[in-house]
């Protein structure tokens, strides 16, 4: 009996033994490579802290898999067996699992990842992390994604985009403001409100950039402000709370790094924000201007008016405002135009050999398009959108490698088409007494 419970406590044991595989995308860490893989990377690094038995671990595998499969090339995604590797978990104060931490340009301050556990939510926030180094980069800071600490710790910590509310303010600003308001109630002596001070400060100028100012993060001194203390009944510091027009207030009990509070400002913009216009192109500034401002333009090419009539065509915008609305908070741009009005524009992008209507995906930046091979519907653009977002489809570069001359056209009047007028055949010179009677 006991040979037998060995056995298969044994057999246990090798089947959750090691959640990876060399033949992942996963790259495997431990004790050894951990310090040339990741501290000395130049790249940006989510890693997971796992242990084998662990049921959550389990669950997250195939999520993570998918995750580092999408960001190969882009963003390194790793795996530490810390029920193995104790000492590395110890390292980065691992205490449950799974942890996942993300290793920015400062490597040496890694920051808690608390988002959601899908594959989708891993990669936006990948994408997003990796869109701030990037940009901490360019600006000269070497700080990256822990750039507000970084800034503090170095006598910094520029508050220009925290709006400061008082007693007297708070009313006339926040309360029957269209915009959304996230509120950090702060004591000047707090030690966690320091922390967070350059984390709030720099989270402020992205998020006033990225929503152009409909989303403020404003602050109140509430040792100060004590009757606005007592009327959202402040008893710690800080505390965090989100208004919104007509809502009751809510506590904001996200992470308090510069990225959790981007990403919950973003999200409550995008909820809050209208689906994004669709616009016919009807001029080259139209296509550029949209292009050039979204990391990537939907264009549909939609059958002649003729071919549809106006009900026809009202269907086919009805399916593509569905889905913008459906996928705005990726902040797309969308575009169509009328079969032939374009076609210059329709031949860069392979559309027509395929009948109409038809659509692609471009990135504008990288001057690449995938092309809808599903049908024009609600369930065909979604399955064809939701495979783009999360980095799976072919591409193909845009023909010429930029875009090609956009003719100017009239708008479409909302109307059915007319067939061109033909003009009229004067009979009043036929003699038809010269027809034979017999053929008519």
């Amino acid at each position: 009996l006991f040979f037998v419970l060995g056995t298969v406590s044994c057999t246990l044991f090798l089947a959750v033994n090691g959640l990876y595989s060399s033949s992942d995308d996963v790259i495997e860490l431990t004790p050894t490579n951990f310090n040339k893989e990741v501290i000395q990377s130049e790249s940006l690094w989510l890693v997971e802290f796992y242990a084998p038995w662990c049921g959550h671990c389990q669950r997250l595998t195939p999520e993570w898999k998918k995750a580092a499969t999408a960001l190969k090339g882009v963003v390194k995604v790793g795996a530490v067996d810390a029920d193995k590797h104790q000492s590395l978990g110890g390292q980065y104060g691992v205490r449950g699992f799974p942890t996942i931490k993300i290793f920015g340009a400062n490597k040496n301050k890694a920051e808690d990842y608390q988002g959601g556990r899908t594959s989708d939510a891993i990669v936006d926030a990948a994408l997003s992390a990796l869109r701030s180094l990037v940009k901490d980069r360019l600006s000269g800071r070497s700080g990256g994604y822990s750039s507000g600490k970084q800034s503090r710790e170095s006598g910094g910590g520029d508050k220009k985009d925290v709006i400061e509310l008082t007693d007297d303010s708070f009313d006339k600003n926040v309360i029957n403001s269209d915009d959304v308001w996230m509120v950090e109630f702060y004591a000047p002596w707090c030690g966690h409100c320091k922390n967070l001070e350059p984390e709030w400060a720099a989270a402020a100028t992205e998020v006033k950039e990225q929503t152009k100012g409909k989303v403020k993060l404003a602050a109140v001194d509430a040792t100060v402000n004590q009757m606005l203390a007592g009327r959202y009944g402040i008893r710690g510091f800080p505390t965090i709370k989100i208004f919104q027009k007509g809502e009751d207030p809510v506590d904001y009990d996200g992470g308090r790094t510069r990225s959790d509070i981007i990403a919950r400002a973003l999200d409550l913009f995008s909820d809050n924000a209208p689906p994004p216009e669709l616009l016919e192109i009807i001029s080259e500034d139209v296509l550029k201007s949209t292009c050039d401002a979204h990391q990537l333009c939907i264009i549909s090419v939609l059958p002649h008016i003729l071919d549809t009539g106006a009900s026809g065509r009202n269907s086919y915008l009805d399916v593509m405002l569905k889905m913008a609305e459906k996928y705005k908070k990726k902040m797309w741009g969308w575009l169509w135009t009328e079969a032939g009005a374009q076609s210059d524009l329709e031949s860069s992008l392979g559309i027509g050999g395929f009948g109409y209507p038809a659509m692609a995906a471009v990135n504008a930046r990288k001057m690449k398009f995938a092309l809808l091979k599903g049908s024009f519907s609600e369930q065909g653009i979604n399955e064809f959108l939701r495979e783009l977002s999360v980095g799976r489809g072919s591409t193909a570069p845009v023909g010429g490698g930029a875009f090609p001359k956009i003719h100017s056209v009239e708008p479409w009047d909302g109307k059915d088409g007319e067939l061109p007028v033909e003009d009229d055949i004067d009979l009043s010179d036929v003699d038809l007494d010269d027809w034979d009677k017999d053929e008519l």
